[in-house]
């Protein structure tokens, strides 16, 4: 029996908004069931162990299922910047990124071609890719889909954005942020586990990431209280500081303007 299409209504993400999606891009994340990428190229400005001294294999796909008024990616993940690549066409491009020296392949916000992703990565598997896999998204998965990537993905680098609901909505529209990545966090450690570190670089586990707000220090702390609380001490956690008012944030006086030196700080 095959496998009903999971883009003829679309419940790959936690909207679940049951787009079809099979010759339209009417989903909240504004993509059809083409994969599109944007940039394909080796990065160096990701954490250390990821980036290295050879850079990061970088995919960045378009479209998003969150609408975030700081994007610093808006034109990629919110104004359909890209173009159509087959699975065939992105699984060369992972090796000839990795014959280029990348330390991995990082997927970035890939999350509405998870099907696809995953056969792209299970081809290029079979055709000679040997470097570990990333999966770099802003934590707001579905467990279903998360479980199409098991022992497919190596390293899981979701952000945890918000513990508050009343921020994710107003900054992300995003309800039930915290419940929804919690659950995909804790589903992303049962996969792939804590960090596995050779050289240098990250080879499997998990990393989260929390980018810091202006004026929203208690809600990184819980943040990170949660985090201390549920997972072991060995799941690494990159403290971002590098908050950059852009995109929409005129509209929102209360972050429009870069995080304080001290409020980094108080959060160590």
């Amino acid at each position: 029996m095959r496998e009903k299409n999971p883009f003829i209504s679309c419940h790959l993400c936690p909207r679940e908004c049951a787009a079809q999606r099979t010759n339209s891009s009417s989903g909240f994340c504004r993509e059809d069931a083409n994969m599109r990428v944007a940039l394909a190229d080796l990065h160096f400005w990701e954490e250390p162990l990821i980036s290295g001294s050879h850079g990061s294999g970088a995919i960045f796909f378009s479209g998003c299922n969150l609408k975030c008024v700081f994007c610093q990616n808006w034109q990629i993940s919110q104004d359909g910047l890209g173009s159509r690549v087959s699975v065939e066409k992105l699984a060369a491009i992972f090796l000839s990124l990795q014959d280029k020296g990348a330390h991995n392949i990082n997927l970035v916000s890939g999350s509405h071609f998870t099907p696809c992703i995953a056969e792209t990565v299970s081809l290029a598997r079979r055709n000679g890719l040997v470097v570990p896999v990333i999966w770099n998204s802003n934590g707001y998965e579905s467990v279903s889909s998360l479980r199409m990537l098991d022992g497919l993905v190596d390293v899981y680098l979701p952000d945890l954005k918000y513990f508050s609901d009343e921020l994710a909505v107003r900054y992300s529209g995003a309800p039930s942020y915290f419940a929804t990545a919690s659950r995909a966090i804790a589903e992303m450690f049962r996969q792939v586990g804590a960090p596995v570190i050779k050289g240098g670089l990250i080879q499997k586990g998990l990393i989260i990431r929390h980018l810091m707000l202006p004026g929203h220090l208690n809600d990184t702390k819980k943040v990170l209280g949660w985090i201390a609380t549920h997972l072991p001490k060995t799941v690494y956690v990159s403290l971002m500081a590098q908050y950059i008012p852009m995109h929409r944030t005129d509209n929102y006086p209360e972050i429009n303007h870069r995080l304080s030196r001290r409020q980094y700080d108080k959060a160590l």
